[in-house]
């Protein structure tokens, strides 16, 4: 690991040459903005408590190993912004590179799992980053050297964003340069990879799209995400996993643990899809794609927790997670009836404390229905607090 002071020279340096490396880099925003006080973000101060510790690590403490991941980093760095929460961002920042990058994020993609390892001691237990905390990452890093003025967080998300490129992108025959979920384990061989759709939220692509250096590998990419959310989901009906076969195209993934269903991963495509700017390239196909869903929602009365891609038969209630991404999707359907049903059932039964994942779809979810941000068109953040 290199040493703190040798690794704070480092990006000082880094920050120099970073500037010219994405386009966002000489778009800051005035200074002034910086120094606005925090974001009146009740949520995101009760999610400090129960979930973020003093060193800067989001632990789910109902796991056995008391763990974190590198989702719940890159998604902490996002809250903190729309915040405006800068000294929490720094400290989860720090203890990502620290921790999960072997100590030092310019050069080593964040693990995916850390928490207590079967000998009792603390540290990485599953190296194999995910690439959608790594999108995560460059974006807040991105939108942070933007709005908070930070030349340093612009030189992070560049040589991030390349590393991505580079490690966790293959070219797959018929769909394209295409985000693989990581680098290690994901082709299967014979022609056939498995692939996630919640991994490649398309405000998050159409900004890394606009703002690398290397638009056109984004645009592909961009465009090949569109296609997976679409073509995986020919019933409406996003799944957790699909495999992409290049001789028959997108199948339901049967050989994996979640045998085709749409569960905890499938939920956050309609988030996103939700969260969309009306204007944003491609949101009209997404919506028209997913629209069974909602129309399932409304005619059942209730968010389903799984759902059988291909037959659309449901399992029981979803928890209130569940219930509050699907507000943003169900009021881009216009799905008026249906919104206020779920909004009921979120009142009557709240958000559970302590659930770590449930809370984080919560603040993205609630987070964009209360206002406290918005996606532009462009996939730019527009944080309350950074508007006039």
């Amino acid at each position: 690991m290199m040493p703190a002071l040798l690794r704070r020279h480092a990006m000082g340096a880094l920050a120099g040459c970073g500037a010219g490396l994405w386009a966002w880099s000489a778009r800051v925003a005035p200074a002034q903005a910086a120094q606005a006080g925090l974001g009146d973000w009740p949520a995101w101060s009760r999610f400090k408590t129960q979930f973020l510790r003093a060193d800067g690590r989001v632990e789910d403490p109902d796991s056995p190993r008391r763990h974190t991941v590198s989702e719940g980093q890159a998604y902490a760095l996002f809250f903190a912004l729309v915040a405006n929460d800068r000294p929490a961002f720094e400290r989860v920042l720090r203890w990502t590179e620290d921790n999960l990058c072997q100590g030092d994020l310019t050069a080593h993609l964040p693990a995916w799992q850390w928490g207590r390892q079967d000998n009792g001691q603390w540290g990485v237990i599953d190296s194999n980053p995910a690439s959608d905390a790594d999108l995560w990452m460059v974006y807040a890093l991105g939108e942070a050297a933007r709005l908070w003025n930070v030349r340093r967080y612009s030189a992070l998300a560049s040589l991030l964003g390349q590393r991505i490129l580079r490690e966790e992108c293959a070219e797959l025959p018929g769909l394209g340069l295409t985000l693989l979920p990581g680098p290690k384990g994901f082709a299967l061989g014979a022609g056939r990879w498995r692939l996630n759709a919640s991994y490649c939220p398309p405000q998050v692509m159409a900004w890394m799209e606009r703002n690398s250096t290397d638009n056109a590998a984004w645009a592909r990419l961009a465009e090949s995400a569109q296609r997976l959310i679409v073509g995986s989901a020919p019933k409406g009906y996003a799944g957790d996993w699909t495999v992409y076969d290049s001789q028959r195209g997108f199948v339901p993934d049967l050989d994996g643990a979640e045998k085709g269903q749409g569960s905890y991963n499938a939920i956050r495509v309609y988030l996103w899809a939700g969260s969309l700017h009306p204007q944003a390239s491609g949101r009209a196909k997404l919506l028209r794609a997913l629209q069974p869903m909602a129309q399932r929602v409304r005619s059942s009365g209730e968010v389903p927790e799984s759902i059988d891609t291909q037959s659309g038969q449901t399992g029981v209630a979803a928890p209130p997670g569940f219930v509050a991404a699907m507000l943003p999707f169900l009021q881009a359907q216009q799905e008026t009836t249906a919104l206020q049903q779920q909004r009921d059932r979120l009142q009557a039964q709240p958000l559970r404390d302590h659930a770590y994942y449930e809370q984080a779809l919560g603040l993205f979810a609630l987070g964009w229905m209360d206002g406290f941000y918005r996606f532009a068109a462009d996939g730019s953040l527009q944080a309350r607090w950074s508007r006039p």
